[in-house]
């Protein structure tokens, strides 16, 4: 045979071919895009399969569950207490990133550019003040080895309070003369959106978690074999999850017909714009996660007694907010994501009066999101390999704790043993007497 199993299995292993398959998730999401645009209503919301419920709910629903099943319950309550990332990636999602696009928007409207389409501008604000994604971060963070941890409680906070922030955001935003046509006021009663909003976190993302925390407790060694199987056959089923998530959001914008009721170039703007926007706030993030300042001010531990007040305390207020690398790459990946789930319920709950604009109002979201999933999969071998170091240190670290913990032990058993020649007699003659 000239095509014999030996040479089949020299080339599925070859390095070439490793390349080739490690990109495997954008050969399905190609395939998912192209489906999406010739069957757009298989998957849309409200379609053959009502998206929005079993793929808006359930395939969401099953991340957050691998996530309690794998997830030390300590360390999520650890990380839930961690309030300084919480208030830097909220910071850095909901003040920073919308303040900066919203006066490129301002700019652009004000050059008068009628390829730009206004509406398409308004979906963009709306994007760009929605809270993080509520699945890919979590998955891109774990691929990354970033503390995932921290993504999901990431990822309840920010939804949760998002709910509320969003909705306040876009009525500021659009409360002047540019961008009075985009007023959500008049749309749909805001109720509803935090009814749908609390209603998906709830169901997708708490109730899930706290199953498979459950589980994960009363059954830990059936959940330990099971993530175990998952990993020996390299199953993952948070990423197989998000491709479906990615093939609703296009079913629905191609059955909006988003991409149809713009101008080509008006697409080729936003896809430009997005990459840029993704790109720029993930430097930013980093920068603000890691800032050099911080290790100049404080460049030593603080001992009291031996410094001043003034360094202690700040050392303790200020030189946290200097992140390790696994935290870093949370906060990169959760501060410029932006939700499609809380976006599409934005953009539906307060544009009722404006049906005719949905297409071109989804078009920033849609390919915000599928923009940021193909950036953040570049990064997850470049991070990879820039955090290795930490985690070979903390896993040195987490031996000698437990070898300091062994030899504790075996210290405070011989203590219970004879160590003198009385004692023995003590012990002997107790021993005989009991006898």
């Amino acid at each position: 045979m000239i095509f014999s199993s030996t040479n089949f299995k020299y080339l599925w292993h070859h390095p070439v071919t490793k390349i080739i398959k490690s990109f495997w998730f954008f050969y399905c999401l190609a395939i998912f895009i192209v489906i999406a645009r010739f069957a757009p209503n298989f998957a849309r919301d409200g379609g053959l399969i009502k998206g929005q419920y079993s793929i808006g709910y359930g395939a969401v629903a099953w991340i957050f569950l691998q996530s309690g099943l794998s997830m030390s319950t300590k360390k999520i309550l650890a990380n839930i207490s961690n309030w300084r990332a919480h208030l830097t990636i909220a910071t850095m999602s909901f003040l920073i990133t919308s303040s900066i696009v919203y006066g490129f928007c301002v700019a652009i409207i004000k050059s008068n550019d009628n390829n730009i389409d206004k509406w398409v501008l308004m979906g963009i604000i709306t994007t760009i003040t929605c809270p993080t994604t509520v699945a890919s971060n979590v998955i891109m963070t774990h691929d990354a080895n970033g503390n995932d941890l921290l993504c999901v409680c990431e990822v309840v906070l920010g939804n949760l309070f998002g709910a509320f922030i969003t909705p306040a955001l876009v009525q500021m935003y659009t409360s002047n003369d540019l961008f009075s046509f985009g007023d959500p006021s008049s749309g749909g009663s805001i109720s509803a959106l935090y009814g749908r909003v609390m209603k998906q976190v709830g169901l997708s993302v708490f109730v899930p978690l706290f199953v498979g925390q459950c589980i994960q407790n009363v059954f830990p060694k059936q959940t330990s074999a099971y993530i175990g199987f998952l990993k020996k056959y390299n199953i993952k089923i948070g990423s197989y999850m998000l491709l479906l998530i990615m093939f609703s959001s296009f079913s629905t914008a191609f059955y909006q017909k988003s991409f149809t009721s713009v101008s080509h170039i008006c697409i080729v703007f936003v896809c430009l714009f997005n990459l840029g926007v993704y790109l720029f706030f993930t430097l930013v993030s980093f920068c603000i996660a890691r800032p050099f300042f911080l290790l100049k001010l404080f460049p030593e531990d603080p001992v009291k007694g031996k410094c001043s007040n003034l360094y202690y305390y700040s050392y303790k207020v200020f030189r946290p907010f200097y992140y390790n690398k696994k935290d870093t790459i949370c906060i990169m990946y959760c501060a410029p994501a932006k939700t499609a789930a809380l976006g599409v319920s934005l953009i539906t709950s307060q544009y009722g009066n404006h049906k005719e604009h949905l297409g071109k109002l989804l078009v920033p979201l849609v390919l915000y999101q599928g923009e940021q999933v193909l950036t953040a999969n570049f990064f997850v071998p470049i991070l990879k390999r820039w955090v290795k170091d930490e985690i070979e240190q903390d896993k040195l670290r987490e031996q000698e704790e437990a070898d300091d913990e062994k030899t504790l032990s075996g210290t405070s058993d011989l203590e219970k043993l004879p160590t003198t020649d009385i004692d023995r007699q003590t012990v002997s003659s107790s021993e005989s007497s009991t006898v």
